[in-house]
């Protein structure tokens, strides 16, 4: 797993060094057709630094848990919009060098793309461990939109501009939908119909949901 060579010390390294990576992630032709699938979450303790990062790989066929890593800690690096990787990083690059299970592909609960240097978290990672990777938000960051049809699954082009970042995606009719961008190695037609499948209870893919939950109740054990 790829590693990087320095450690920003404030926003505008931080920053330089999106820019200077965001050239890496690609897009793929081929089908996404994982078996295994990781959720990706840090949950974060109201009033203090201390954070949980959980990785939950989940059969995709059966939705069944095959792995579950926490890796607790303290938040190394300032909540700044745009740069919540490098808050996000070390727990969730911890937890996936642990795993027991490899996933096939990583479903962040951020943005890939659709980020201001086009390299939000799902990038991040995925040019990190080199796997295919999503980014799943439940609130727009970056971009404009059309209204979404209220059907389980319609949707829109996220756009900046003439540019399409990833998709407003509806995943329970009638409930809010959440914002889809490719990471690295996946292709925003797959991405969004991995995500509905895994959206089969509610409107978040089950593998958010059990590592956010994961998360949340290793800072509630401590």
């Amino acid at each position: 797993m790829a590693r990087i060579p320095e450690w920003p010390a404030d926003e505008a390294a931080a920053e330089a060094i999106q820019v200077s990576l965001a050239s890496l992630p690609r897009p793929t032709a081929a089908p996404l057709r994982p078996i295994t699938v990781a959720g990706l979450d840090v949950a974060y303790d109201p009033g203090s630094d201390r954070v949980a990062g959980a990785v939950v790989v989940l059969d995709a066929a059966t939705l069944d848990t095959v792995d579950t890593v926490l890796e607790t800690g303290r938040a190394s690096f300032d909540y700044i919009p745009g740069l919540l990787a490098f808050r996000e990083l070390p727990p969730l690059i911890s937890a996936l060098e642990k795993l027991a299970v490899p996933p096939d592909l990583l479903i962040c609960d951020g943005y890939g793309v659709a980020h201001p240097r086009r390299f939000g978290l799902a990038c991040h990672l995925g040019v990190l461990t080199d796997l295919p990777t999503i980014g799943v938000a439940k609130t727009p960051f970056l971009g404009a939109f059309q209204p979404v049809g209220q059907e389980r699954g319609s949707w829109s082009d996220l756009r900046d501009g003439d540019e399409v970042l990833g998709r407003v995606l509806r995943t329970r009719t009638g409930v809010k939908p959440v914002f889809v961008s490719v990471g690295h190695r996946a292709g925003l037609d797959d991405a969004c119909r991995v995500v509905l499948d895994l959206c089969r209870f509610a409107r978040l893919p089950e593998t958010t949901r059990r590592a956010d939950r994961a998360g949340r109740d290793a800072l509630a054990r401590r």
